[in-house]
C-alpha cells in the first residue's frame, strides 16, 4: 500500500551559512533561482544588475555568506534544501531604500523579508508561509522589533509562481502580518510587531 503525500511536507529550517552554501546552489540551480538573480536584486542598481546577472551575481553572494553575514534562511525536508527566504535589516537593501512605492513607513528599525524560492515540487503547499513564520523568529532572536514584507497581491486570482517571488498577501496574513501601507494597488507593504526581542550575543 502506497501513502499519499501530504501537503504539508516535514520541514527544518536552518541559517544560510558558508557551510550551507553548497545546499543553495543546489537549490537555486543554474538559473541562480530566477535569471541568474543568486538574491542580489534588491542589493545593488538595476543597471549593476543586469550587468552582472548569472555568474557575477553568484560570487558576489558568496562573497556575502563568507563574509560572516547571515542574508537569510534554508528550509529542508528530509535533508535536501527545498526553499529559501531572504531576511535582514531594511538598510541591507538599497533599492528598497530607492524606492518610491516601497519607501520607509515611518522612522521606526524593521527587518525585511523581501524574496522567496521554493523548489517547484513544493510549490503550493504552504511552504512559503513557513518559511515566512520561520523568518520572523530568525528576527526576533537576532533583536528586530518589527518584520516588514513587501508582498504582491494580484487583481484577479492567481498568478504564475515566477511573479510570487516576493511572496504574496495573502501569505503574509496567514504568517500573523497586517497592512500598513500601499501606494500601488498591487503592492502592499505589512508588517509584524515582535513583542520583544532579545539580540544574540556574538
Amino acid at each position: 500500500m502506497t501513502t499519499k503525500r501530504t501537503n504539508r511536507p516535514r520541514l527544518v529550517f536552518h541559517p544560510l551559512t558558508p557551510e550551507r552554501w553548497g545546499d543553495l546552489v543546489r537549490l537555486f540551480g543554474p538559473r541562480g533561482a530566477c535569471g541568474g538573480c543568486w538574491c542580489m536584486w534588491w542589493r545593488i542598481k538595476r543597471a549593476d544588475f543586469e550587468k552582472r546577472k548569472g555568474d557575477k551575481n553568484r560570487r558576489a553572494f558568496k562573497r556575502i555568506v563568507d563574509s560572516g553575514e547571515v542574508p537569510g534562511l534554508l528550509a529542508y525536508a528530509g535533508g535536501e534544501p527545498v526553499g529559501w527566504c531572504a531576511v535582514r535589516p531594511r538598510e541591507t537593501y538599497s533599492v528598497l531604500q530607492r524606492s518610491r512605492i516601497l519607501k520607509p513607513v515611518d522612522d521606526a528599525p524593521v527587518w525585511s523579508v523581501v524574496c522567496f524560492f521554493v523548489a517547484k515540487p513544493y510549490r503550493r503547499q504552504g511552504v512559503t508561509v513557513r518559511l515566512l513564520k520561520a523568518a520572523v523568529a530568525h528576527a526576533k532572536r537576532e533583536g528586530a522589533r518589527i518584520v516588514e514584507g513587501y508582498p504582491v497581491e494580484p487583481r484577479k486570482g492567481s498568478m504564475p509562481d515566477a511573479f510570487a517571488w516576493v511572496g504574496t498577501a495573502a501569505a503574509f496574513l496567514q504568517a500573523g502580518f497586517t497592512e500598513v501601507a500601499r501606494r500601488s494597488a498591487t503592492r502592499p507593504i505589512m508588517r509584524r510587531t515582535l513583542t520583544r526581542g532579545t539580540r544574540r550575543k556574538a
